[in-house]
Formats: structure tokens, sequence, C-alpha cells
């Protein structure tokens, strides 16, 4: 390999950059520019999409979200409902067995709810007491 060679190159293309017209480092500082302000916007957008979550999520902690909790507990009651109808149907047991399982496992639930919010504080918060 000839070092004049590579030198010769390396200058050249040094040269050649240095160079450039204006015009294609504008062109070149508009493209980053365009870039930068997409990124930009991509960035406030997911921002305001976690602002609101935060804030709707916030709502619900409060309490201050009854709509969407009751439609949640409706939901909620509905596929507890099909589910059981979908047992029911398919069950092995005979009827009175099944019934027997699911009265047992209905107290079991009843009481587990009953013994959490026995120990549970319902206090409100952020009421500034």
């Amino acid at each position: 390999m000839n070092i004049k060679k590579v030198l010769k190159v390396a200058l050249g293309t040094g040269l050649f950059l240095l160079d450039q017209p204006d015009e294609a480092k504008k062109n070149v500082r508009n493209k980053i520019s365009d870039q930068v302000d997409d990124l930009r916007e991509r960035a406030q957008d997911t921002y305001d999409v976690a602002a609101d979550r935060m804030g709707r999520a916030a709502d619900v902690l409060r309490g201050e979200d009854d709509h969407r909790s009751l439609w949640n507990a409706v939901r909620l009651i509905a596929g507890i409902g099909i589910g059981i109808g979908v047992g029911l149907l398919m069950a092995p047991a005979n009827g009175e067995e099944t019934r027997n399982k699911l009265a047992e496992k209905a107290q079991e639930f009843g009481d587990n709810v009953r013994q959490r919010f026995a120990t549970a504080d319902l206090r409100p918060t952020g009421t500034g007491d």
C-alpha cells in the first residue's frame, strides 16, 4: 500500500467535505431539525397519555371515579355469573355435589371478604386531618 496515495485520498475527502456549499449544510440542518421536532412531538404525546392515565388512576384511588368503578363491579359480577353458569353445565359431578361445593366456596369467599374488610382501615385519605 502506498502511504502517499492513502494520505492524498484522506486529504481530498476532508477538503471535499469542507468545501460543501452552504445549501447542503442547510439541508442537513433542516433534516435534523425535523427529526428533533418529530421526537419532541412523540415525547409530548407519550407524556400526555401517561399524565391522563395517572390522573384517572388518582381519581379511582381517591374514590372520585364512581362511574367507572361501578361499571367494573358490574362486569366482575357478570363474569362471575357466567363462569358459574358454564361451570354448572360442564361439571363432572352431579348437581347436589356441585351445589354443595359452590356453597362451600361462596361461604369461604364471603368469610375472606368479611375478614379483609373487618381489619382494613377504611377511613378516607387526603382529607387534610
